[in-house]
């Protein structure tokens, strides 16, 4: 990346609205680093340990029909609306969980937030797509990037000591105060820039209400699969099967054909999204409540042995942007994910007394810089792969396949979690105690999502080739073709940073 590229979207056409997006981006960052540390608290005082995965599936749930509505909604009416809209029912979703009564009305104010986050996330693709030429899209993204830093380190040492010195609430009401700042700053400039249609003065399309119902069918579908994973009796198999019955056909319209036989070129590129986040958001979700509840760290240490992995992630989002990195960019993509195999089999490690709890930390902090590699990569890929008329749509595939695989690796981390007693892990013991009970409900997480990672290895070798897609005669040279050269410099768009809130 060059000076000239940093400063080109702080100049005059671009400053308001890179301040603003990027505001946005750190708000969330915020939230996720937060909500993460005081997640077990939460559950345990609701007396919902035993739907501690629900908290995250349901934000992801809800997200995925946030997701498909946002791509429809910014392709044919620009992205002001969903991000408008978005950002509101975050605020919404973080006060209805933070005055909740029982889990289950905190997991509904989840829900409404992963419908705000799916709005927004898909919107933010739109914005970069449309407002910033070509060569100006890595440093925004790099912004984007490097705004998780910050949050990663300063949000759980916040977050722990509200938890512990005023309660587990405040750090859910108080976050939305925050949202005042982002909004008075993007939506002004998102107006000037990025709204209205692809085409200016072109008749407004109206939503496809084919995907529109597909989009419904994925989100009861995997609402269904989740209740069934964390119901453990028989007569679970019958919402299990109507979820796979109606999430199966739901996904295959809605995903690039060949996705999940890992065709080269965009289908590849969404799978590879899917399982590296799905495969680290559902292992990282049990880290602070694995640390918390067996080897007795507060909420504060559990959230900041967490904290380097956004330094690492920034780092390696840096590390493949560099135009000499791009001949090995599938190796990269490849190494970053046995980087992150390697940090979640290493993290159970801590279960044994004698391993040091820092040896998470570390672990992670690997794990975050190869992801760092991954998600930036398919990122950049995503929307050199999209014409711009569908960088909504692809987007929202994109995110679909990341929010989904959430879902499915949750439900089935959930599952075993349950099933050899970690529901019953710290029950009833005070936030900096350990109970030292059933450690293989989290080596049942772990191992399995290990594997998963290792699959994305293999899918990372398969992102270049497959057809190219049509671009109009106003698009700049090369914004449609397989990115084999050196041009790719983008660092990041952060939708996947390690994110427990979901």
């Amino acid at each position: 990346m060059t000076d000239d590229d940093t400063d080109g979207v702080l100049r005059k056409p671009y400053r308001a609205l890179s301040t603003g997006i990027v505001s946005v981006v750190l708000l969330i960052a915020f939230e996720a680093t937060a909500v993460g540390t005081a997640m077990p608290v939460a559950a345990r005082e609701l007396d919902g340990v035993s739907l501690y995965a629900f908290a995250f599936s349901g934000y992801f749930t809800t997200s995925l029909f946030g997701m498909v509505l946002s791509g429809q909604w910014a392709d044919r009416r620009g992205p002001l609306g969903p991000v408008a809209t978005g950002i509101s029912l975050f605020a919404a979703g973080l006060l209805l969980s933070g005055t909740a009564g029982s889990m289950w009305v905190f997991i509904a104010g989840r829900a409404v937030q992963g419908l705000g986050g799916g709005l927004v996330i898909v919107g933010l693709y739109v914005i970069v797509s449309r407002a910033y030429p070509e060569h100006l899209r890595a440093s925004i993204m790099a912004a984007f990037a490097a705004s998780w830093v910050v949050p990663s380190v300063v949000g759980p040492l916040i977050a722990g000591t509200v938890t512990e010195h005023l309660g587990w609430r405040w750090v859910f009401v108080g976050i939305p105060v925050l949202v005042a700042a982002p909004l008075a700053l993007a939506l002004p400039a998102i107006r000037r820039t990025a709204s209205g249609p692809v085409v200016p003065d072109a008749p407004v399309a109206a939503f496809d209400r084919r995907r529109i119902r597909l989009a419904l069918g994925i989100s009861l579908g995997a609402g269904l699969l989740q209740y069934a994973g964390q119901d453990l009796r028989w007569l679970s198999l019958l919402p299990a099967a109507v979820g796979g019955a109606v999430l199966v056909p739901a996904v295959l319209g809605l995903l690039p054909k060949g996705t999940y036989r890992a065709v080269r070129g965009l289908p590849s590129v969404v799978l590879l999204r899917g399982v590296a986040a799905g495969s680290f958001i559902a292992a990282e979700s049990f880290v602070p409540l694995m640390l918390v509840t067996q080897r007795g760290l507060s909420p504060t240490m559990a959230g900041l042995s967490l904290a380097v992995g956004g330094a690492t992630w920034a780092l390696g989002s840096y590390v493949q942007s560099r135009p000499r990195m791009e001949p090995y960019r599938s190796k990269l993509v490849a190494s970053g994910m046995v980087l992150v195999a390697a940090a979640i089999l290493a993290a159970p490690t801590v279960l044994i007394e004698a391993v040091p709890v820092w040896v998470v930390g570390v672990a992670w902090g690997f794990g975050c810089f190869g992801m760092g590699m991954v998600i930036a990569s398919t990122s950049v890929l995503l929307l050199r792969l999209s014409a711009p008329a569908d960088a909504g749509s692809n987007s929202a595939a994109l995110q679909i396949s990341d929010g989904l695989s959430n879902v499915v690796l949750l439900a089935a981390g959930g599952a075993a979690f349950a099933a050899l007693g970690g529901g019953t892990v710290g029950a009833a013991h005070g936030a900096g105690e350990a109970s030292g009970s059933h450690p293989a409900a989290f080596v049942a997480v772990f191992l399995p999502m290990a594997a998963v990672a290792l699959v994305g290895a293999w899918v990372g070798t398969r992102l270049h080739g497959g057809p190219v897609p049509e671009v109009s005669v106003m698009d700049e040279p090369g914004v449609g073709e397989v990115p084999e050269a050196a041009e790719v410099t983008a660092v990041v768009l952060t939708d996947v940073r390690p994110d427990t809130s979901g």
